[in-house]
């Protein structure tokens, strides 16, 4: 079939067969799916219609047909943008035309079109604002207008009014019966002349001091000095006061307002008629309050209490308040949060709901779900108005992106492909109930890969009516044993007080452990030399140790089952021994379960179940267990104003493939997508040498794992990045600034270590050799998590070598970064090195006899027990 175009609809299944299979497609719709890919057919125009939604900061995809059945038809979705990660920046850059329609398919160019004439729009918008005497006159008539004798609701927002503007208005004077007063986004800063003017409005309920400067400086000062004189504020910018009553309430349930400035003293049961009332965020501190009573709200049937602390009430004396009120049939809580951390707990002590937080309760109870929220809103692309169009491209691109790996019969690639649908596909939302599925496909017209042309195919899985909108399940096979939840807050604002309460446990558990190191034991490994004297054979697939181990002890044979000594790069398991012949009499370079410190996800649970958190291991989560309190540790920072930047790399794959470094809480969770990884909080100030990052490799040698024998060599290199070092965003795209590999078809930036060492003392006024005994500590300190969570690493006849990777930090701190098995020697084999204390050279040459010595013939030379 190869190189000829396929022109028959049975050539096109046995071609794509496997791809038509992985996509779920129905057969009945091959053939339509074969017409139009044959003749490039994209008509899902003629179906669906792009609509504006979220004021036009996203799209959604309606049916224009009258109807479409399930399974009736499939369109061809084209692809607009298809990148590698590391490439999206320079493409975005280069291609033309690409940034400015992502832009506008990702709703993040608005602002940006036709900037000259939103300015010109302004100028006038600003000459026509009225004055501050202008406004404040039209506030008067219009209260008069509405029969009131004097005002008390006034609005002077966004005028410029300054504290000289302000005394200049004499508003105590002017409106003694002023209720609310709002003077949302001047230009006060003077807290001595508001505290002045506000305090002399005796009966002010409401007062909305918001997006002022004077805030910035002197919040908890005017808070304290305007509420001890002014004890009838129930609202203080948007917040309840200790002092809430019927007023802040009416507001809320919008009995109180601009049209309806009433105090409630002359009336009976001002809010009888509430039914929904909307308290979110208010900083609400106490619920039992004489005001919040079935008395005076005896209707009240749905309830929204989202985002108040209400810290000053237990438990129970929340479901003592909220059990008074018989018509409460819908409510909304954070959960965790002030009524425990389970949904289904709510709802048993308050049985007369019928929906919690927008979920039917009755589904709750079905599924058993501690948290639960159908009111989930999506996240919608923040660019900040000095963002470039790239910039905020490369932003929102993770709400749309899709990824697949291309593969043939020999091998897979190592790094995905990223893509965009184009503007009908991307416009599809989402839905846990979907009526579309989405699948890309990989059309091959002339059978090979090499003629693949990428597309994604969409068909309806649910019968849709003209005016419904079109979904698709953005995880979709995805359930909650792979943290379904917690992976739509790439796509969603998931609640937050969730994620924190997991981190907050998890960071309970994970506090200093008080593990004892294990004792130094003198060597007890002997050489394993023939009583005859004849040499020990080794077998090995390194052409490193085959070029240069060459000392008379050792021989190297062609046959595995002949050598005393396996040294391999190769996992050995049961079935390769059994495979090979092997026998549990021979010596092999790997311990059993090894794996707690080469695969980066075991090494940081390895040292976590020791240690907790030592300084030493920057906070390391595994996101396919981990998920979940990651996305508190990362809603934590956020809030505290502390660093967010993170690294992501694979469990087990080597040269930072497939590695990223992001603050962006979204990328981080659907890089997920493209195999298993670690998230490690970045060093985002390391230690620099000349302005360029680096990193440590120190070879360690394993002779026993219990008791723990150790020993490092007396050599390591520095491994240079070739770029200055900077934490400008775009500089993450750049392989050359932030990673340090660069032996693997890049170009390497070796430098001797002796003159690093100089050089880096002289630079920074520091001694070597007092970091390096922080980084032997550190070593060992691995080694010895390693040897006391999995014991069952002993072996007799184990023996290994291990690179461990290590940074410093600004501070001069290491930092461990990983744990190698059979690490690249290629610069210990190129270079002739100085040993650490300076006392002696290790010949490239003799390297791998100086190991070899060490592990097998229980020699010293050139290495330092740990």
């Amino acid at each position: 079939m190869a190189n000829k175009k396929i022109s028959s609809l049975e050539d096109f299944v046995k071609v794509h067969g496997i791809l038509l299979a992985a996509s779920g497609l129905p057969q009945k719709l091959y053939a339509s799916l074969f017409r139009k890919l044959a003749s490039d057919t994209l008509d899902g125009g003629a179906h669906f219609q792009i609509e504006p939604c979220d004021d036009a900061r996203r799209r959604r995809l309606v049916l224009t047909s009258e109807s479409m059945p399930k399974d009736s038809d499939v369109f061809l979705i084209d692809h607009a943008w298809t990148f590698r990660l590391p490439d999206a920046y320079k493409q975005l850059q280069e291609i033309p035309g690409l940034a400015e329609r992502m832009g506008s398919l990702m709703c993040v160019a608005t602002d940006l079109e036709g900037k000259d004439g939103v300015e010109e729009e302004e100028d006038a918008e600003n000459y026509e604002q009225l004055s501050v005497d202008q406004t404040l006159e039209s506030e008067i008539r219009s209260a008069a207008d509405k029969g009131y004798d004097s005002l008390r609701w006034l609005e002077l927002e966004g005028l410029g009014i300054d504290a000289d503007t302000f005394l200049s208005l004499h508003l105590p004077s002017k409106f003694q019966d002023l209720l609310a007063l709002s003077l949302f986004g001047n230009k006060l800063e003077s807290a001595d002349v508001v505290i002045q003017e506000v305090t002399k409005l005796k009966t002010l309920k409401a007062l909305w001091l918001n997006d002022n400067p004077v805030l910035q400086e002197s919040e908890g000062r005017l808070a304290n000095e305007i509420l001890k004189s002014c004890p009838s504020l129930e609202i203080y910018n948007s917040c309840f006061t200790p002092n809430y009553g019927l007023w802040a309430l009416g507001f809320c349930g919008d009995v109180f307002g601009k049209d309806n400035p009433t105090d409630y003293a002359q009336q009976d049961q001002p809010l009888r008629n509430v039914t929904s009332l909307d308290l979110s965020n208010r900083s609400i501190h106490n619920l039992a309050n004489k005001a919040f009573s079935v008395h005076e709200l005896p209707l009240l049937s749905h309830l929204n209490i989202r985002g108040n602390p209400l810290d000053h009430n237990s438990v129970g004396e929340l479901f003592q308040v909220l059990k008074l009120f018989p018509s409460l049939s819908s409510l909304e809580v954070d959960i965790p949060g002030p009524l425990g951390n389970s949904a289904v707990e709510i709802l048993e002590s308050l049985p007369n709901l019928s929906l919690l937080n927008g979920v039917d309760t009755a589904k709750i109870f079905e599924n058993g779900k501690h948290v639960v929220d159908s009111m989930i809103q999506p996240r919608l692309p923040e660019p900040k108005p000095e963002d470039s169009l790239i910039d905020r491209v490369l932003g929102a691109m993770w709400l749309y992106v899709m990824n697949y790996r291309l593969a043939d019969e020999e091998k897979i690639d190592e790094t995905s492909l990223w893509y965009v649908m184009d503007e009908l596909g991307s416009a599809l939302g989402h839905s846990d109930e979907p009526n579309f599925k989405v699948a890309p496909f990989l059309f091959m017209p002339s059978g090979n890969l090499d003629s693949a042309v990428s597309y994604s195919i969409m068909w309806p899985i649910k019968t849709c009516h003209k005016g419904d909108e079109c979904t698709r399940d953005f995880l979709s096979g995805i359930g909650e044993d792979k943290h379904r939840s917690a992976r739509l807050t790439a796509w969603f604002h998931t609640p937050e007080n969730y994620f924190i309460h997991e981190f907050e446990k998890y960071q309970q558990n994970q506090h200093v452990k008080a593990f004892k190191s294990l004792p130094l034991t003198p060597t007890i490994s002997q050489s394993i030399r023939h009583n005859d004297g004849s040499p020990l054979l080794v077998h090995t697939d390194l052409p490193q140790v085959e070029e240069f181990l060459t000392r008379s002890e050792f021989v190297l044979t062609n046959e595995p089952k002949d050598a005393d000594i396996i040294w391999t790069s190769m996992q050995v398991d049961e079935e390769v021994k059994k495979a090979v012949g092997l026998t549990d009499d021979q010596y092999i370079n790997q311990f059993p379960f090894e794996a707690c410190l080469v695969m980066k996800h075991h090494l940081a649970e390895t040292i976590q179940k020791a240690y907790g958190s030592p300084e030493w291991l920057q906070p390391t989560y595994n996101l396919e267990t981990e998920l979940t309190q990651f996305i508190g540790d990362y809603c934590v920072r956020k809030r505290d104003g502390l660093n967010n930047l993170w690294i992501l790399k694979p469990w087990n794959m080597a040269r930072t493939i497939d590695t990223s470094i992001t603050d962006n809480l979204s990328a981080i969770i659907r890089m997920m997508e493209t195999g298993p990884k670690i998230c490690q909080k970045y060093i985002e100030h390391p230690a620099l040498f000349k302005g360029k990052k680096f990193d440590l490799r120190y070879v360690v040698l394993l002779r026993s794992i219990d008791p723990l024998e150790i020993y490092l060599t007396d050599i390591f290199w520095v491994r240079l990045s070739n770029n200055p070092y900077s934490l400008e965003k775009h500089s993450f795209f750049e392989y050359e600034t932030h990673f340090t590999v660069m032996n693997y078809g890049r170009k390497l930036n070796h430098k001797p270590t002796s003159e690093f060492v100089r050089e880096f003392e002289q630079e920074h006024n520091v001694k070597w050799m007092d970091i390096h005994e922080k980084v032997k500590q550190v070593i060992r300190q691995v080694f010895e998590a390693a040897a006391l969570v999995h014991p069952e690493m002993k072996s007799d006849k184990s023996r290994a070598m291990y690179g461990v990777d290590v940074m410093l930090d600004s501070s001069f701190q290491p930092k461990i970064l990983e744990v190698t098995y059979c690490p690249d020697c290629m610069r210990a084999c190129t270079y002739d090195m100085e040993t650490i204390n300076g006392k002696g050279i290790v010949k490239a040459k003799e390297f791998f006899n100086y190991v070899f010595g060490c592990l097998f013939l229980g020699e010293t030379s050139h290495v330092t027990p740990l």
